[in-house]
């Protein structure tokens, strides 16, 4: 029968194991996510804000983007502006008729465009891993993430 000792070793082992793990594949993704975005002319904050007005049916309030992404209002406003600067613009900003201080971001058609070709590509690279693995792999391989992501949220939740 295993010790108490050796499963705190264990445990911590496993800790650091999974730490370093999730670490590096998060390290990995943002530089690989980052090469994408920088082929589309686009910065990974400016692709999030393409990615949230899109979930939300292409327009949302600045100050709900900024909470959103945990950035203050100013951080936002100047990371909106240069995506509207842009050319063509990616986003536009429109004021609130009831509440002239409250600012809506709007997706443009070229956002929408350069959202969906950044997302297109890097879907056509996850379909080629995974077609790499039988599918009783990515079943189990989902199954294992979902049950992880379940465990991380009911901690974060607490």
């Amino acid at each position: 029968m295993p010790s108490a000792n050796s499963d705190t070793t264990a445990l911590a082992a496993d800790v650091e194991r999974l730490w370093t793990m999730l670490f590096q594949l998060v390290l990995d993704a943002e530089k690989h996510i980052a090469g994408q975005l920088a082929q589309h002319g686009l910065t990974t904050p400016q692709f999030y804000v393409l990615k949230t007005l899109i979930e939300h049916g292409g327009s949302c309030p600045i100050g709900e983007i900024a909470r959103l992404h945990g950035l203050t209002n100013p951080t936002m406003t100047g990371l909106v502006g240069r995506m509207e600067a842009s050319d063509p613009p990616l986003v536009m900003r429109i004021k609130q008729l009831e509440d002239k201080r409250s600012v809506n971001v709007v997706l443009t058609d070229a956002g929408r465009e350069r959202f969906l070709a950044v997302q297109q590509r890097l879907f056509e690279q996850l379909r080629h891993l995974f077609s790499l693995l039988d599918s009783e792999t990515r079943a189990s391989l989902m199954a294992e993430l979902d049950r992880y992501i379940d465990v991380i949220r009911s901690a974060i939740a607490q």
